[in-house]
């Protein structure tokens, strides 16, 4: 039963991924006074191109080819290590934030490699840009989370998110402090403004679009999936790290429904949050952005700090 649990966890992961993104879309829209979109529309969208035929290139070689299924299987495997709706589950023992860290440089790693592998500008662009926002947003998210750990005594996600509900409401210095830090990095990570626009192809400021602009179809299908994942693996660990009350510490079906309209909530205003500061913040420009993760890593330096000088020596 309770490997049926972690399974449907880890499927919901994947199911609404697409919902989030669509929700965000919409807030957005509405904000901007523009028509919106239906929800439904990401899938529609993932349902269109995955029955598209795809284009390969003469000079794609196998890795272009397999790419994207690598890249979705190693981000659906992220999914399964963070706690979504119940904690403490089988899949409990692997739920490590170097885990997850780890099967994110996996998929970046080949996200790269493929926009590298045609040997287009744009590509080649896309992947080193990718990499270097990536080697800078890696250290500030892992200081943000140790932070977090340091006071859960553990890097276990599951343990985390136990060790705080059971703390209880608590204000530390060191979560704001981490939190805003994760916050920035997630911005980052996933591509959103003022790091990367998701919504324009402009050759200058694109940095994800770059890399995947070869690809169609069901090729294209999957790592659009994947971008839509990680969405939503970052707003459940900001959700569920630093604002965990709700999740079920039991498989009682009641907790477990109780858990999702949690979980749910959380995304759907850290979404609004996020279209609202869309709206308001103008895209930076490329050579700042180092300014900016430097500052993630600021913030996550001084939670650690805090938590040092403040709680630690209590």
């Amino acid at each position: 039963m309770n490997w049926l649990i972690a399974i449907l966890q880890g499927a919901l992961f994947i199911i609404l991924a697409p919902l989030l993104a669509g929700w965000l879309k919409y807030c957005k829209c509405r904000l901007q006074n523009r028509k919106a979109p239906s929800l439904l529309q990401p899938y529609r969208d993932l349902l269109k191109l995955s029955n598209k035929q795809p284009v390969v290139s003469e000079q794609a070689s196998w890795l272009f080819i397999t790419a994207p299924y690598l890249i979705f299987s190693a981000t659906a495997l992220a999914a399964t290590v963070v706690p979504l709706v119940v904690v403490d589950l089988p899949t409990s023992a692997s739920a490590d934030v170097i885990v997850m860290v780890g099967f994110f440089a996996f998929a970046r790693f080949f996200l790269t490699l493929a926009g590298l592998d045609i040997g287009t500008a744009f590509g080649g662009m896309g992947s080193s840009r990718e990499m270097t926002i990536s080697s800078l947003a890696e250290p500030a998210m892992l200081m943000a989370i140790f932070t977090l750990t340091m006071t859960a005594s553990t890097t276990n996600l599951s343990g985390a998110i136990a060790h705080v509900l059971d703390e209880g409401l608590v204000l530390r210095p060191s979560f704001v402090f981490a939190l805003f830090a994760l916050i920035l990095v997630a911005i980052a990570e996933t591509g959103r403004i003022p790091i990367d626009n998701p919504a324009t192809h402009l050759e200058l400021t694109m940095i994800h679009e770059a890399m995947i602009l070869e690809y169609s179809g069901r090729y294209l299908a999957l790592i659009e999936w994947a971008s839509q994942l990680k969405l939503m693996l970052y707003g459940v660990l900001i959700a569920n790290i630093f604002f965990p009350w709700g999740i079920a510490e039991t498989f009682a079906l009641k907790d477990l429904g109780y858990g999702l309209l949690a979980i749910l909530g959380k995304l759907a205003l850290l979404a609004i949050f996020l279209a609202v500061a869309e709206t308001l913040v103008a895209k930076m420009r490329l050579f700042r952005v180092q300014e900016y993760l430097s500052f993630a890593y600021l913030l996550g330096l001084l939670g650690m700090l805090s938590h040092i000088i403040l709680e630690a020596s209590r």
